[in-house]
């Protein structure tokens, strides 16, 4: 494939202090645009300056959602290099939740060629300070200018970039975690497994109830009985229950984490017995009042690896590790960035230098 690069005129002053950074506030100077249209196909890949989008007010992403997106990360290794961490998983994963929004296809190997040689550009801007990244955000909508609802006959994919600081400053804490009873994020049949804005957008009102409450985030149970955990946030979650580690079973209505996918092969090849199952609520509560919950984390691209320390249903409150860090969750969040930051040794190839 070849992609056509124009360079921007005006390149930006990149940050210095890593600890102004935040999450997704500041953009690099050029992104990735690829177009496709029914009748050819995908077709003009190109680098172009940073900048604004124009589009028509009849746009099929505006009226009725059509658009999905990824998030993964490029590392700054000790040695000066630059890597990102499993990037198949993320063009794969953008792949199935495209056939569920009916949106195009895309090459993998196209896909891959696009994302490091937009990354290898960019490379000056990922940040070298403990925790630090850039963060890739590679999103697709539709753009048909027609109001009709229908399958989409025009998408574009774009890559953007953002250097972001370290999702713990203060270092690794428990959260709090209240468990959602009344809406819900996804049912199955419906968009759970794909990556789409309304998955999102739908588990804000939740969140904000928590938020009030003073919890993180929710823990979200399935849509159809409500007696099922699945995902916590916008992440997913694991549980240590006496010797067995449970992580809800990917039913079609809960997203195939990368990080989770990581974390599941991790631990099996160490040995730990991790079954993906079905967990009712009310299992997990005997377990939080009996004691035998040892240890619970969230696991996602942003956090890698989030602690629980507390967890609230219909309202009562439990104290999971004793509001402290677990062996496990620390071992994992250890093991994960040191792979990502080139400070462990890839025994999985998961790692793709730039």
């Amino acid at each position: 494939m070849d992609i056509k690069v124009t360079l921007n005129p005006n390149p930006k002053a990149k940050p210095t202090d890593s600890s102004t950074l935040g999450f997704g506030k500041i953009f690099t100077d050029h992104m990735f645009r690829w177009t496709w249209d029914k009748e050819i196909g995908w077709h003009d890949p190109r680098i172009e300056p940073f900048g604004y989008l124009s589009i028509h007010p009849a746009s099929t992403v505006l009226h009725y959602g059509s658009e999905i997106f990824e998030g993964l990360k490029a590392y700054r290794r000790a040695d000066g290099k630059v890597q990102l961490f499993r990037p198949i998983e993320n063009i794969r994963r953008m792949n199935n939740s495209a056939e569920r929004l009916c949106l195009p296809q895309i090459p993998e190997e196209d896909a891959m060629q696009a994302l490091l040689e937009f990354v290898r550009l960019e490379q000056d801007w990922t940040p070298s300070d403990k925790g630090t990244s850039l963060y890739l955000r590679p999103f697709m909508y539709g753009d048909d200018e027609s109001l009709g609802v229908h399958a989409v006959h025009h998408a574009e994919l774009l890559i953007i970039a953002s250097p972001v600081g370290s999702y713990y400053k203060e270092g690794l804490n428990p959260v709090k975690i209240m468990i959602e009873d009344e809406d819900v994020r996804a049912v199955r049949g419906g968009t759970g497994y794909a990556k789409c804005g309304g998955n999102y957008a739908a588990s804000n009102r939740a969140g904000e109830r928590a938020e009030q409450m003073g919890y993180s985030q929710v823990l979200w149970l399935d849509g159809v009985e409500r007696k099922y955990i699945e995902e916590v946030g916008a992440m997913n979650v694991m549980f240590k229950i006496g010797d067995e580690i449970v992580t809800p079973k990917l039913t079609g209505s809960i997203l195939p984490g990368i990080t989770r996918k990581s974390c599941i092969e991790l631990l099996k090849n160490e040995g730990y017995n991790i079954n993906e199952r079905l967990l009712p609520v009310e299992e997990l509560s005997q377990a939080m009042a009996d004691g035998t919950l040892d240890e619970a984390w969230g696991c996602g691209t942003a956090a890698v690896i989030s602690p629980i320390g507390e967890l609230c249903y219909k309202d009562h409150k439990y104290t999971v590790n004793n509001n402290e860090i677990g062996k496990l969750s620390q071992h994992l969040y250890d093991t994960l960035t040191g792979i990502q930051w080139g400070e462990i040794e890839d025994k999985y190839g998961w790692t793709v230098e730039i």
